[in-house]
């Protein structure tokens, strides 16, 4: 059962199992809501098959200081939920962002629910907590609502176009590969952003096609005020397990069609992915021992193929022993941004980052998770993920990937249309 949060009680009656879309439909109740999904996926470091998160009982959104002000947040024996953005990146290092963040998310924002639903791995029950202080008749009428007939129908989001054209991709794939060879930084995650203006779309609706179609180990969806994440992100960033740290960066992406077994010698032998994929491992390693007992840190898998609906992936795992006196919050604040998503040396990556990608991440290649009443968090990377802002009418889909010595422009720009596929699949056809 674990812990007790300290500020929730435990509804004492059995509740029935609702389906992904019912509870994706109730977050549309709320105007701060999560919905993390496993799809079942295996998953050693996995605790809940699901969580979904509604209403904010408390919340923070700084505006500075970030880190401080969820250390001051966050404390055991609590659940929080929440999402850091990429851009937190100008808090931790000397560096800018020089475009607008139109999607809207704060650059941190953590919120303790009004109800959290929750099944954990190998138990048929669900479970239910609700925040100290609310009525029995609100709780009686947030289960009716959740167990209403599904009433989500449109799904389609607009025709997206590109940022920047594929030509002026290449030219900056050729530029950034002018710095390795200098020496300036051995590795790039390189990104672009497919958007469209004046858009409506249904995000629940959304949400419920895209896990549909891709349904992935770390699915998220995220709802703050009129700001929308839909994701579909296969990769862990960081998550604590008692005393240990696991990270597992993806590096290494192959299409997958139908001859598995051959596909996955491919990706697993391929020089130019495990050089990707060796380089994070090397950067991670360095990020935890910043945090870990000494001589804990270690390589538990390098180069491991993992198969999803339409790639596989290349995921190392690393994990270390955390020291006592260190907090959960300072662990993640050492680590990211995630060098999966920067490249090494991450500072100098970053600053190329900056100067070649013509819009904001915002939470794209951020990351989104919680940390629980056991006083464990788990934290995914903010991939293949759509954004939307309901105010402004704006959606972004941004893809990218690792640029080394050994890339071919041709090939890394068909790497992002792959990675977009899934959300490409459910836009509007013209």
């Amino acid at each position: 059962m674990g812990f007790l949060p300290l500020n929730m009680q435990l509804y004492s009656k059995d509740i029935s199992k609702p389906s992904y879309e019912q509870l994706i439909q109730l977050t549309e109740r709320f105007t701060v809501a999560t919905v993390l999904n496993s799809n079942d996926y295996e998953d050693k470091y996995g605790k809940y098959e699901w969580i979904a998160a509604c209403g904010a009982d408390e919340f923070i959104a700084p505006s500075n200081s970030s880190f401080a002000a969820l250390e001051k947040f966050q404390h055991e024996n609590r659940w929080v939920f929440g999402g850091f953005s990429y851009d937190l990146k100008n808090e931790l290092e000397k560096l800018n962002s020089r475009t607008d963040n139109p999607i809207g998310f704060p650059m941190l924002y953590f919120f303790a629910p009004q109800f959290l639903f929750l099944q954990r791995r190998n138990v048929q029950k669900v479970e239910l907590f609700i925040a100290n202080g609310v009525s029995n008749e609100v709780i009686e009428s947030v289960l009716e609502l959740l167990y209403e007939e599904v009433q989500i129908n449109e799904s389609q989001v607009p025709l997206l176009q590109p940022r920047i054209s594929e030509r002026d991709y290449l030219e900056k794939i050729g530029a950034l590969k002018k710095h390795i060879q200098r020496g300036d930084i051995y590795e790039v995650n390189f990104c672009q952003e497919f958007y469209a203006r004046n858009s409506v779309i249904n995000p629940a609706a959304v949400m419920i096609a895209l896990n549909s179609s891709a349904p992935m180990p770390f699915s998220t969806f995220f709802k703050c005020n009129a700001s929308y994440l839909m994701g579909a992100t296969p990769e862990r960033f960081l998550c604590k397990r008692g005393e240990t740290l696991i990270a597992q960066p993806i590096k290494g992406t192959l299409k997958r069609a139908d001859q598995l077994e051959r596909e996955v010698e491919q990706l697993k032998n391929d020089p130019k992915e495990q050089n990707e994929n060796v380089m994070i491992v090397d950067l991670m390693r360095n990020d935890l021992s910043k945090v870990a007992q000494r001589g804990s840190v270690q390589v538990e898998e390098l180069f491991g193929i993992y198969s999803f609906p339409k790639v596989h992936q290349m995921i190392s795992t690393i994990s270390a022993k955390l020291k006592p006196e260190i907090s959960s919050v300072e662990a993640i604040k050492q680590a990211f941004p995630m060098g999966s998503m920067t490249g090494a040396p991450k500072v100098s990556a970053m600053k190329l980052i900056d100067n070649h990608e013509e819009f904001r991440r915002g939470w794209y290649s951020g990351a989104v998770g919680y940390f629980d009443a056991d006083g464990d968090f788990d934290f995914n990377v903010i991939i293949r993920s759509l954004q939307y802002n309901a105010e402004n009418q704006y959606c972004s889909l941004i893809v990218g990937g690792a640029i080394t010595d050994q890339s071919i422009p041709e090939k890394e720009y068909a790497e992002c249309l792959l990675k977009a596929k899934s959300v490409f699949n459910l836009t509007t056809k013209k």
